[in-house]
């Protein structure tokens, strides 16, 4: 696989130093110990979602699924590893033939989740477990708050679009992560061109004040414009006196002019002024956009203006004040020796604080009400219940080391639309509050 689709720089040749050392250490010891190919589960799962959050959203499913398959420790690895002293010679040899050979099950991308899901369940040799956190961890967590804040955006928004334009407003390649998890949550278009290259979502994008501010009239802007992308394309109009911008759009392309676009001011008030001005002279069918520091909040509070679709930004790209959805991967079953045969043995962390966990290989499945409406996350440990046997929520990611889930991104935008038709209503509110559907555990034996 190129190393582009990842998202990664061209030079960088694999995702193994996407971690964080202690991986290795524990991997050295762990080799040194005779503990090191004990068959091991590790579980992905938050302990609570983001204050007043009702439901979490599964997004980066799929970069995981690459950053496992390309974890790889190249000679470049091996020689900075080396050099650092960070682990020994028989470490480095244990991981210059390093390649997963485990199983990953997961909650299906686009998926929503609540505290305590498993949303990931990573089952293999110890070591070649352990050193696959840091970059799940850092992709799920990333990803997911994304998706959470635009599944958000696109509930307060209904049937108008939304346009993700963060790039200017993170990372480089994070914005690029950005821009997928956003489609999974509901937007359907972005501004960035690596995102619509290497995801094939659709782009979009006209000017800046800049290219307005370029031309000695606001006229010549709109004129080179029109000219150049044609009349269905958008204007931006505030760069000087919005009404004065109206008229002299139409009057520059005509009422075919596809949209306006409305940066700045009290953005209720003026998109009334402009839908208004636009009917009076004739341009009926000229879309009305609006951006401008939007959140999930200021969209809903635009339900009755007449606008047509928004541009998000900054709130996005930094999950609306929600930037990880608080991940952990931990382990929570291990056999007693290295033998295949051996049965797992349930383990958990049990110090105070607030960071307990639930030992044991976990499934999980959502129970539903009369109505087909969810009611409840259930996860247990041993037999499923009956009841809850066709309602399981983790699938087969990996086997065997080979990926077997790869999917078209539509398929997880998809999913997540029904997932979150699937909850109570009261999921779309904004307001603080706890999760929409309880979580529930079912204590069995935890077979191997």
């Amino acid at each position: 696989m190129n190393t582009a689709d990842l998202g990664l720089p061209v030079d960088v040749p694999s995702t193994a130093l996407f971690t964080d050392q202690y991986e290795l250490t524990m991997l050295r010891a762990a080799l040194k110990a005779g503990t090191a190919e004990r068959r091991s589960v590790f579980e992905v799962f938050t302990r609570r979602l983001p204050n007043g959050r009702r439901y979490g959203v599964v997004a980066g499913t799929g970069r995981v699924l690459d950053a496992v398959e390309n974890f790889r420790f190249d000679p470049g690895v091996l020689g900075f590893l080396r050099e650092r002293r960070i682990v020994d010679e028989e470490t480095l040899e244990w991981l210059a033939g390093y390649r997963f050979s485990g199983d990953i099950w997961g909650y299906p991308e686009g998926e929503v989740y609540f505290p305590g899901s498993p949303i990931l369940r990573v089952e293999g040799s110890f070591a070649e477990c352990v050193l696959l956190e840091t970059v799940i961890l850092s992709i799920l967590n990333h990803d997911s708050a994304i998706a959470a804040a635009a599944s958000r955006m696109a509930s307060a928004a209904g049937d108008r679009p939304l346009i993700e334009m963060g790039a200017r407003r993170t990372h480089e390649l994070a914005a690029v992560a950005a821009a997928r998890a956003a489609y999974v949550g509901g937007f359907a278009t972005t501004s960035d061109l690596a995102a619509g290259f290497r995801y094939g979502i659709p782009t979009v994008g006209t000017s800046a004040h800049a290219f307005t501010l370029l031309h000695d009239r606001e006229r010549d802007a709109f004129q080179a414009q029109v000219e150049t992308l044609g009349r269905g394309t958008t204007l931006l109009v505030d760069t000087y006196d919005v009404a004065e911008a109206v008229r002299t759009a139409v009057e520059v392309a005509g009422p075919e002019l596809g949209a306006v676009r409305i940066d700045s001011g009290d953005l209720l008030l003026v998109a009334h002024r402009v839908r208004q001005q636009l009917d009076e002279l004739g341009a009926t069918d000229t879309k009305i956009i609006v951006t401008s520091d939007l959140d999930e909040y200021a969209i809903a509070s635009l339900a009755a203006a007449p606008v047509d679709a928004y541009g998000v930004g900054t709130q996005l790209v930094t999950g609306s004040g929600h930037p990880t959805s608080s991940m952990v991967y931990k382990l929570v079953a291990r056999a007693d020796s290295a033998d295949p045969k051996a049965p797992l043995v349930p383990v958990a962390k049990k110090s105070s604080g607030g960071k307990m966990s639930v030992g044991g290989r976990k499934w999980a499945a959502r129970r539903l009400d009369a109505d087909g409406t969810a009611e409840a996350e259930v996860v247990g440990t041993g037999p499923v219940p009956t009841e809850l046997a066709d309602r399981q929520l983790l699938v087969p990611l990996v086997r065997g080391g080979t990926v077997v889930a790869r999917e078209p991104l539509d398929v997880p935008r998809e999913r997540h639309i029904a997932a979150r038709a699937n909850l109570p209503l009261s999921a779309t509110q904004l307001s603080r509050g706890e999760p929409v559907i309880p979580t529930e555990y079912v204590h069995g034996r935890s077979g191997s």
